[in-house]
């Protein structure tokens, strides 16, 4: 019996992409006029701003000598500018300071999601039936966030040093909401992150992704079409029809 559903957050619960564009630039530019105004009130030097292309190479070239929290991106993201702050002038202590302001605005801007529509109710009539999860590689502040109220548990992948398609966060929220592979779902828009982690371990799989999408191919997918345990969506809300016909469901 399907007894819980895990999500994804990122793309899959709202679209991502402009959210991502404006905490980028947002917190940057923050970080550039606070300090600014700081350091001529101290009657310093203007530290040059920081340009995003340079904060963005070095945050990449950091995961990449840093292997193992190569997905903890708010880790990453204030260790990359502390250097570039100390690297344009500012002792340690400034620098650590500045990188954590720059990181708590970023963290404000981050939050600034809105649910695809009818998300939220359908999350609301889904938790009296079924044991709630999410599970992302994204670094979003989601206990700060309205539709946290609807999860019995919640994983940020990359901050445990095991970003998706890493089995152990799946293991993880498995353990946290006592269920078996068997009868979990997990729902999300990417299929080598989502999709192919959930199946190997057992679990059920929802595919967030438009029609016209590919399916890639690989061993269990002959000629491109969808293995067993898989279904595709083009949005999450269409989920509780689905669950509603599944075998195993608490509806049936």
């Amino acid at each position: 019996m399907l007894k819980a559903l895990t999500f994804d957050l990122d793309d899959t619960l709202w679209d991502n992409a402009g959210v991502m564009l404006t905490t980028e630039q947002g917190h940057v530019d923050w970080l550039t006029e606070n300090l600014a105004e700081w350091q001529r009130a101290r009657g310093e030097p203007v530290t040059p701003a920081i340009a995003l292309e340079l904060y963005q190479r070095e945050r990449v070239a950091l995961g990449k000598r840093t292997w193992e929290r190569r997905g903890d991106f708010s880790w990453l993201r204030e260790r990359t500018l502390i250097t570039l702050l100390k690297a344009s002038g500012l002792n340690t202590a400034a620098a650590r300071l500045w990188a954590a302001l720059a990181m708590d605005r970023f963290h404000s801007l981050r939050i600034q999601v809105t649910p695809f529509p009818s998300t939220d109710a359908m999350l609301e009539r889904l938790r009296p039936q079924y044991r709630l999860g999410t599970i992302t590689n994204g670094n979003v502040a989601f206990h700060r966030l309205p539709l946290r109220r609807y999860f019995d548990a919640c994983i940020a992948a990359g901050e445990m040093f095991a970003p998706k398609p890493d089995p152990r966060p799946f293991l993880a929220m498995l353990a946290r909401l006592g269920v078996s592979p068997g009868q979990a779902l997990h729902v999300g828009d990417s299929w080598e992150e989502d999709v192919l982690p959930a199946l190997r371990l057992g679990m059920r799989a929802v595919w967030i992704a438009p029609a016209t999408t590919p399916v890639p191919e690989g061993p269990s997918t002959g000629r491109g079409s969808l293995p067993a345990g898989v279904v595709r969506l083009e949005r999450v809300t269409e989920l509780e029809a689905l669950l509603a016909d599944m075998p195993g469901s608490p509806r049936q």
